[in-house]
């Protein structure tokens, strides 16, 4: 019974700390056994940046990671099977454990932190293991407990779920980063210390981001997808994924129309969504976006002017203060907006 006070304690807090992402906290940390509750603050926290850096990687697609799409479970009448579900579960697999392994490694756990298995080995030519390398054995183990847990189901949905999954803590390990100490007389870097750490989240976003562009759709009977949760749609997932793709994101079936509304699959498509045009410090992909989500949906560009206050002219002044000026100027933004009178073209863009 304290257990259970304890998870209701913990799912509150995380819920109204992450209020916008609250499918995620009482998913993972409801699933999860009582046994784990130590970790249901940094599950949650996972959960967290998985969601943030799906929107990041999004925010100029038409599919660009809404809040209705974030639903882990499969017992869902409307769930999908598409890439970018594939997407989700991998982010979302790949938050946890790399939340999970950070927090172990600053000691945040008292049964868990630096692998040191490998210290005092050679590692290669001038160098050995040594330091501090994160856990991310440990790290794996858990985000699966929690993750894995929600597929119930035994269909294609579930088993590709669950290949994603992996897929994504697969990424965390595949990302790592090798680093080294020197060691010997005045500097001579003799021989080196080295250590495996995790890299930015945000590098792990883009190579999972590679994945989806790449993602392989896997061709199933459409009897067993229709299955559901039932019985009949059981089969053991090598049967149904290639090993060799383990590491890829999978999916089942094509992407919906994103460019069009579509309340019935909670598409919100693209008219008003705001795109870049003529920015400075952003990407060809970035610069490209007002065709992408207006021109190529059937949709026109227009700007908006608005007046916009910022600081400028800062001087620092003795001792020891920065005073600066307000100035006014103008800020241009474009938006995705039907032509006058046009009718909406259904269909007329591609999925993505």
């Amino acid at each position: 019974m304290g257990d259970l006070f304890m998870l209701r304690v913990a799912v509150g807090i995380c819920y109204a700390t992450f209020s916008a992402s609250a499918w995620s906290v009482n998913n993972f940390l409801i699933t999860g056994p009582k046994a784990y509750l130590t970790y249901t603050t940094s599950v949650a926290l996972g959960a967290q940046s998985g969601i943030e850096e799906c929107k990041f990687q999004f925010a100029w697609e038409r599919w660009n990671c809404p809040e209705n799409a974030l639903q882990l479970s499969t017992h869902n009448r409307l769930r999908s099977a598409t890439r970018e579900t594939s997407f989700i579960h991998a982010i979302s697999s790949a938050g946890v454990m790399y939340t999970i392994t950070k927090n172990c490694s600053m000691g945040d756990f008292e049964n868990c932190g630096c692998d040191e298995s490998k210290n005092g080995k050679t590692g290669g030519h001038g160098w050995i293991w040594g330091g501090c390398s994160d856990n991310v054995e440990f790290g794996e183990r858990i985000s699966k407990l929690f993750v894995d847990s929600l597929e119930k189901g035994k269909d294609a949905r579930a088993l590709m779920n669950l290949h994603n999954n992996r897929a994504g803590r697969l990424a965390v390990r595949a990302t790592m980063k090798r680093t080294c100490k020197c060691h010997g007389i005045s500097g001579s870097c003799s021989i080196q210390t080295c250590w495996l750490q995790l890299a930015n989240f945000r590098e792990m976003g883009n190579y999972l981001k590679a994945k989806y562009d790449q993602a392989l759709k896997i061709e199933m009977d459409k009897r067993r997808l229709r299955a559901g949760n039932s019985a009949e749609g059981h089969w053991a997932p090598t049967e149904a994924f290639l090993p060799s793709a383990e590491a890829e994101l999978i999916f089942l079936e094509e992407s919906p129309d994103y460019c069009t509304r579509n309340s019935s699959l909670g598409i919100y498509g693209t008219e008003g969504r705001e795109c870049l045009q003529n920015s400075h410090n952003t990407s060809r992909w970035e610069q490209c976006s007002c065709g992408r989500l207006c021109t190529e949906c059937g949709l026109q560009v227009e700007e908006k002017r608005t007046e916009a206050i910022s600081s400028c002219n800062c001087k620092f002044q003795w001792c020891c203060t920065v005073k600066c000026d307000q100035c006014r100027h103008v800020v241009s933004k474009y938006y995705c907006t039907r032509s006058p009178g046009s009718a909406w073209s259904q269909g007329k863009g591609s999925t993505r």
